[in-house]
């Protein structure tokens, strides 16, 4: 049975309070002020707490106060013969889940025992709200540490790969096959790069792009300059985060294009550079990649196997996104797609 602690200054009360709840199926053990009532609680073992109002030193309201400050406080059921307002909702602010008018009669005793039970089935409910929230958030917690180090292990996969890619290389003879294997180096590089940033991310959902794509630009950087032909990659972005697949979209989209412009608008003897600028227009996001060459002649044969250009369309297919080759001295591409 639910073990009840009623606080009364009427003993003839208290003694028949007890033996009507136990009718009703609740164990009463009883205290006759707000400081021996209080003292008993700390000792624990009890349910709920019923607590008359008026009481000789210190009222109900004040055992109320010295209950709510208890370190694991039980539901309280106010109970008093006064029918004013205001001290009912001075005794519900206080932190009481009930109040009960003192009659009378077995109608009273019913109404406390109805009174009990709500109290008792409304902190279960609260206890059981807070034990779900508590379940869920842990499971929410392994699950990102669980993806956090699946994208650790994708990562470091990835840069494996790219070891492997990049011994195949310098095995080859071909030129035409060395290139080609580098700009599948840089691609993989590009999808490594996100896993990277969302093993060191809080957020797991969205990319950062100002983070991801500025070391991606400093990974082409230096992978396509030599000492005769240096490659300045520069980048300049709003604060803008997109989702992992549109940001990896968008990652090589940024790859294949520095990669073009570093191998076809600058002679292999000359200095180049290449800039790569990511703007917010709500609800857009532009970016775009120019570079000082001869630009870009969309009715000329590819000059390289023409993979490149089929993985741009692809990945702005992806991102619903638009291309815009710009005319100029130089290349100037734009992709325009919703954040």
């Amino acid at each position: 049975m639910p073990r009840v602690l009623y606080i009364d200054d009427d003993e003839g009360l208290r003694l028949l309070t007890s033996r009507r709840l136990s009718r009703r199926g609740f164990e009463v053990e009883t205290a006759a002020d707000a400081d021996s009532g209080v003292a008993r609680l700390r000792e624990g073992g009890f349910d709920l707490v019923a607590i008359d109002h008026y009481m000789p030193g210190k009222t109900g309201l004040d055992a109320l106060a010295m209950i709510g400050a208890l370190p694991s406080p039980p539901p309280v059921v106010y109970v008093t013969g006064s029918e004013e307002t205001s001290v009912a909702v001075a005794a519900l602010k206080a932190g009481a889940t009930d109040y009960v008018v003192k009659t009378v009669g077995e109608d009273f005793f019913d109404l406390l025992a109805s009174s009990f039970r709500q109290s008792l089935e409304r902190q279960a409910l609260v206890a059981a709200k807070d034990e779900a929230e508590q379940a869920l958030r842990a499971s929410n917690d392994r699950l990102a540490a669980m993806v956090k180090e699946a994208n650790h292990r994708v990562a470091n996969s990835l840069q494996i790969l790219s070891a492997f890619v990049n011994i195949q290389a310098s095995a080859v003879g071909s030129d035409e096959a060395k290139s080609a294997l580098r700009d599948t180096q840089q691609r993989i590089a590009a999808i490594a790069q996100v896993h990277r940033r969302l093993y060191n991310s809080d957020d797991i959902a969205t990319i950062d792009m100002a983070e991801y794509l500025l070391p991606l630009a400093e990974e082409l950087e230096a992978t396509w300059s030599t000492p005769k032909s240096p490659r300045k990659v520069s980048f300049l972005s709003d604060s803008v985060r997109l989702k992992t697949d549109r940001a990896i979209s968008l990652g090589i989209i940024v790859t294949e294009l520095v990669g073009n412009a570093c191998k076809y608008a600058y002679r292999p003897d000359e200095a180049g550079e290449v800039r790569i600028r990511l703007l917010q227009e709500a609800p857009n996001f532009r970016l775009s990649v120019e570079d000082d060459g001869p630009g870009v002649d969309l009715g000329a044969k590819p000059q390289g196997t023409g993979v490149g250009t089929r993985l741009i369309r692809a990945m702005a297919q992806s991102l619903g996104a638009d291309l815009d080759y710009g005319h100029g001295p130089g290349a100037r591409i734009c992709v325009t797609a919703a954040l």
